[in-house]
């Protein structure tokens, strides 16, 4: 029997226009240092989140957050 699945993709920075008004130096001495992949996400690695979890892959997972963030530690 089908249920309701709810999901959350908790997105952490990611390389958008909105990002892009954040001064160099604001980004290079207090964000990026605080992810630990050393970058912004895209916006196609958020997609793929929302994808699979759409997908039949996706399926069994129900009641989940995604902290798709690059290892950023959010408080």
């Amino acid at each position: 029997r089908a249920g309701i699945t709810v999901n959350v993709v908790a997105p952490g920075y990611i390389n958008t226009e909105m990002m892009s008004t954040i001064p160099e130096k604001v980004m290079n001495d207090g964000s990026l240092p605080r992810i630990p992949v050393g970058r912004l996400g895209e916006p196609e690695e958020i997609a793929r989140c929302v994808a699979f979890l759409a997908s039949d892959d996706g399926g069994f997972v129900t009641g989940s957050t995604i902290s798709a963030n690059g290892g950023q530690y959010m408080a």
